[in-house]
């Protein structure tokens, strides 16, 4: 039995860990026709991009569980995902493939240098992949890859300078200067672990990384320890604060003033025209938005303020990124 005959076993995921349902993908426009696929740790965003930019097949699947490096199992779920797309398009016939991955990535070597959640150090990631799909491969990381979807495609069409930061189970971000992604050999753009208090220890081994005291999951585990109550998510933080719960609200607030802490430390330093918020915590809407808005004015003194804009392409600017990175290489 071929890989391919043993697609259908891989289940599909309905929701993500945030309980966003999968949503329609934005089509890219007229180009080549190209594979792209979005790994993170918990699951693999996949799709066939037609001519018209149209996405074929759209499905989450879990990522392949493995001891140590999941190098060689994720390579074998993508050659999967790949086959199944091909075998049920067979008349888009793919140029490339984007791929874009999490932690530390060198996108010009193809190196996946880290990810603590997926266990590779230094691993040619891109030429692998090359190899096993017998097409070019475009490599990046996901964060990236997602702020250039939203440079091209969504929020970020009007800034030039600009931080997209990501704020879910953690907090990634990516800096675009000049309307250019910028790297640093794989290092820039880890807001969420800039360190903004003494304290608490980050799951990273470093002390009070803001992805520690105000991603989603930091907030609805820090309300789990304070009570004995495990919320419904972050979500279920910000309405008890709303309603009055005292503990709630001190953690809700104490996340806000990190978050400002780290938005006046990216405002003097790199002064972006716009931050782009995506991830579970910007459908908290205005009880994030106009409430950091408040506090940068409140924080900040002649330095020029950055519109605070919510994200447009959702979970799927990342998938979008590595399709559009995908054609540069056709």
């Amino acid at each position: 039995m071929t890989r391919a005959d043993r697609a259908d076993t891989v289940p599909d995921v309905e929701r993500d860990a945030s309980g966003e349902k999968l949503a329609a993908v934005r089509t890219l426009g007229v180009g080549a026709p190209v594979l792209a696929f979005d790994v993170g740790g918990t699951d693999i965003k996949s799709a066939l991009f037609d001519a018209d930019g149209t996405a074929l097949g759209l499905r989450r699947t879990p990522t392949p569980i493995a001891d140590g490096d999941r190098t060689q199992v994720l390579l074998d779920r993508l050659e999967v995902l790949a086959a199944e797309l091909r075998a049920a398009h067979p008349d888009v016939v793919p140029q490339a493939v984007g791929l874009v991955v999490p932690g530390i990535v060198d996108a010009d070597a193809g190196l996946g240098i880290f990810a603590s959640n997926l266990g590779w150090h230094d691993s040619p990631l891109r030429d692998l992949a090359a190899e096993r799909l017998g097409l070019p491969v475009a490599f990046d990381h996901d964060v990236r890859a997602a702020s250039w979807a939203e440079r091209r495609l969504g929020a970020a069409r009007a800034y030039a300078d600009a931080v997209v930061l990501v704020i879910g189970t953690g907090v990634a971000g990516a800096l675009l200067v000049g309307g250019i992604p910028y790297t640093a050999g794989g290092y820039a753009g880890e807001i969420g672990h800039s360190p903004i208090a003494d304290g608490p220890i980050c799951a990273c081994g470093a002390r009070g990384c803001l992805e520690a005291v105000a991603s989603a999951g930091a907030i609805a585990r820090r309300y789990r320890e304070a009570t004995g109550i495990d919320p419904d998510g972050a979500k279920d933080v910000i309405a008890r604060a709303a309603a009055g719960d005292e503990i709630a609200a001190e953690i809700w607030n104490s996340a806000l003033d990190a978050l400002t802490m780290s938005l006046a430390q990216l405002t003097a330093v790199v002064a972006p025209e716009a931050v782009i918020i995506g991830g579970g915590l910007s459908r908290a809407g205005g009880a994030l938005f106009d409430e950091l808005r408040t506090r940068l004015a409140a924080r900040l003194s002649f330095h020029r303020i950055p519109a605070l804009v919510p994200a447009e392409l959702s979970g799927n600017a990342g998938l979008l990124g590595a399709a559009l990175r995908a054609r540069e290489v056709t």
